[in-house]
């Protein structure tokens, strides 16, 4: 057998013989044409550093001092870390005891945020500023400022602060539909609390669906950006950028056994992060288009079991809901869809970024296949309520009455332990309900109240969630006795 060195390997493979080559070999004088015209490999990142490090921005979380034996921002138990993972590493030493009478906030939490314009608002992940009472941001040139709360969603785990500050430097705004597998990314935070970290990587995979580690599954998004650059704690709601220092994403999640970067980073597009940040600015809360429809990822299996021959791949419509886009384009129980606008639609995550791109009102096209042919129709979106209107912010007054806490006595001769009395009624969401004055509430969603306190909370809890449905079902009774249950649309439009 013939064998060949390394070197002599890698040289045929790499070069080309010239004719001449070959008339000079007996004279030790080779000659070679190079066949590769591709660009030279560039790994030169300081350029997109240097564009991104100003931009992004160390975020503190305070929270009053609670009675907590794990020391964590009065929470639980918390025997695996992850808080360490989703706010980067606690202060945790014993506070003075003047300090916890006073219930002063302290530090909570650390992550990262990203400057989007130059009179102070910063992009971040939600769960880096959930349930503080206050919040301090760090510039790149050790400033310091306060910074107040203009939106959240946790459906997409974004969030939206400002700070008093003018003549910053934003970060230049990327398409992140542009990447390509393979390219080259940095990824710019504070992780474990060092300021300005970059580290680099490459796009593992886009429209990357995480959904057993999503947040409980309420419209969570399952749309990312997957690359290896190292992500750790503290580096939640920092920047990914290009070569050009563009924001293609923001830093929001990692695959790990141990709450510490072993592999993949997951990162949120600017595809979807614009989209929310302008509804929060704009309305203080996101606008949801709905297609309508339920569906599953078509395969090979159910392709061959369905007769589709034409495609292997799409969303299949199982069931249409009425007053909806699907219903105005017509689309049928077996019909799959292909393609949105002029993107291709492989699986739901591909879904969900395209229409996550978009509000209640606007036009979308849609192609599907039906009897392994090919339709193309448009249609207006709609919001979860079938309208094409668009939501409010929820505000707790929006329920239109007060809550009075019951005596003891009161407990007694109804047969009951806890509730709160409905008083003041106007116009609101409690009225329309058929709720009146007098009405005795004892649970909202299986949650047993007592106070006004509890009452709002539940209301906070459910216009936060990423249901689409947002509904109190409340049990009670009047002081005759007499029990009644309501449910209260907090739906706005």
């Amino acid at each position: 057998m013939k064998r060949y060195s390394i070197p002599a390997l890698f040289a045929s493979l790499a070069i080309l013989v010239s004719p001449a080559c070959a008339d000079n070999h007996a004279n030790n004088t080779p000659q070679f044409i190079r066949t590769s015209n591709a660009a030279s490999f560039d790994t030169d990142f300081t350029v997109a550093a240097e564009n991104t490090v100003n931009t992004v921005v160390c975020i503190k979380s305070f929270t009053a001092q609670r009675q907590n034996p794990y020391g964590n921002r009065g929470g639980g138990y918390d025997p695996f870390g992850m808080f360490d993972f989703f706010f980067g590493p606690q202060e945790r030493q014993q506070q003075p005891r003047q300090q916890q009478r006073n219930n002063e906030p302290v530090q909570s939490g650390l992550g990262s945020g990203v400057i989007i314009s130059e009179d102070g608002y910063i992009v971040t992940n939600n769960h880096v500023i959930d349930g503080a009472d206050k919040l301090e941001v760090l510039l790149n040139d050790n400033s310091t400022y306060e910074a107040k709360i203009i939106g959240t969603d946790e459906a997409t785990d974004l969030a939206l602060i400002k700070i008093d500050a003018e003549k910053l430097t934003p970060i230049t705004f990327g398409n992140s539909e542009d990447l390509k597998i393979g390219e080259w990314v940095l990824a710019v935070g504070n992780p474990f609390g060092f300021n300005s970290t970059v580290t680099a990587g490459i796009v593992s995979a886009k429209a990357r669906s995480i959904s057993q580690n999503s947040r409980g599954g309420k419209m969570g998004i399952e749309s990312f950006i997957q690359t290896d650059a190292a992500v750790n704690p503290g580096n939640s709601g920092g920047a990914l950028v290009n070569l050009k220092g563009e924001l293609i994403g923001i830093n929001s999640a990692i695959y790990s056994n141990t709450g510490s970067y072993t592999g993949y980073s997951f990162a949120i597009p600017t595809s979807i992060v614009k989209k929310v940040m302008t509804d929060l600015k704009q309305y203080g809360s996101v606008q949801r288009a709905m297609l309508g429809c339920t569906i599953t990822e078509l395969d090979s299996k159910l392709a061959k079991e369905k007769g589709i021959t034409v495609t292997k791949s799409g969303l299949m419509v199982m069931e249409v809901t009425d007053r909806s886009t699907a219903k105005e384009i017509g689309l049928q129980s077996g019909d799959v869809i292909v393609g949105i606008n002029d993107a291709e639609i492989h699986t739901f995550p591909e879904l969900q970024e395209q229409l996550n791109k978009f509000r209640p009102g606007d036009q979308i096209s849609v192609t599907y296949i039906r009897d392994n042919k090919k339709y193309t129709k448009s249609a207006t979106l709609r919001n979860s309520q079938g309208s094409t209107a668009i939501t409010k912010k929820g505000d707790f007054s929006e329920i239109g009455c007060a809550f009075m806490k019951i005596g003891e006595e009161t407990k007694r001769n109804l047969g009951i332990s806890n509730g709160v009395k409905v008083t003041g009624l106007k116009g609101g969401a409690f009225r329309d309900a058929g709720i009146k004055d007098g009405f005795i509430i004892t649970e909202i969603n299986g949650n047993r109240v007592n106070s006004s306190d509890d009452v709002e909370m539940i209301y906070n809890q459910i216009m936060k969630s990423g249901e689409s449905d947002k509904v109190m079902f409340i049990t009670g009774l009047y002081p005759t006795g007499k029990k009644y249950y309501y449910a209260v649309n907090l739906a706005q439009e």
